[in-house]
């Protein structure tokens, strides 16, 4: 090789780095994928009927968003109420009345501006799958034949509170109040005529729907009681605030919408 020859080659070698390294130097940044973000886990406290659609959208959100672990806390909504006023660790609430969801705005423990109606419900009575009662009506929860009715408890139940109010403005709640049996949520109502320990119950529609066990007898008629909301909100308090925003608008989502109502809910309007 004479002197010429190896001066270009040189050259050619230096120009070819340089351009390797300006070429890795203005590359753009690659956005991290969903594998590679921090985990995030997030607590959800919401009412019990709502259980089996949770369920089902922590799976199809899951599998979108790997790095978000979705820890449901589920319970009467009253009683959830006071955990959250006693500081127990949450980022949204999901309450199956606007009067808990109410409450907690009041204290400024909720951030309004996430707060939003999601789903609707139905008030139903519900008896063993065998029964033989005969209930037609909400009124025939009166009559004799029914000896024992499950009611959650009005306190802290709104799935009681709503039962309560639709026997009162319904003019049968005296005649039946001494029938009832209390149950701290509305599962436990639905268990307790599950098992025939009652002979009727007052559950939601989602909850008679999941339920092979019972069948519904009388619907809760048209202005009885409140309308059934679920109101959700993202808590002042939430140490995952932005994952939590994330998550609620994914409840919203048509994919969302068509899970809540294959287990019965309609979307808020």
């Amino acid at each position: 090789m004479n002197k010429n020859s190896g001066l270009l080659l040189a050259i050619v070698l230096l120009v070819t780095l340089l351009a390797t390294g300006c070429s890795s130097t203005n590359q753009a940044p690659q956005a991290p994928s969903a594998a590679a973000q921090p985990p995030v886990d997030l607590t959800i406290s919401a009412a019990v009927s709502l259980k089996d659609a949770l369920a089902e959208i922590q799976s199809t959100y899951q599998a979108k968003n790997p790095n978000v672990r979705l820890v449901y806390n589920l319970g009467a909504s009253g009683s959830l109420q006071k955990q959250i006023e006693q500081g127990a660790p949450a980022d949204i609430f999901i309450s199956a009345s606007p009067k808990q969801m109410d409450e907690l705005e009041a204290k400024n423990l909720i951030n309004k501006a996430t707060r939003k109606n999601l789903v609707e419900n139905k008030l139903v009575v519900v008896v063993p799958k065998e029964s033989k009662v005969e209930i037609a009506t909400f009124a025939d929860l009166a009559k004799n034949n029914v000896q024992k009715l499950a009611l959650g408890e009005p306190a802290s139940v709104p799935a009681g509170q709503y039962a309560q109010e639709a026997m009162k403005k319904l003019n049968i709640w005296d005649k039946a109040k001494d029938k009832i049996v209390f149950a701290k949520d509305v599962r436990t109502v639905l268990a307790y005529v599950e098992t025939g320990n009652v002979d009727a119950g007052i559950v939601y529609k989602t909850d008679a729907l999941s339920s092979e066990k019972v069948k519904i007898a009388a619907t809760a008629p048209e202005g009885s009681h409140k309308p059934v909301v679920y109101p959700a909100a993202v808590l002042s308090g939430a140490k995952q605030s932005k994952a939590a925003e994330d998550f609620l608008a994914y409840l919203y989502s048509a994919e969302s919408k068509a899970i809540f109502e294959k287990h019965g809910f309609s979307m808020n309007k």
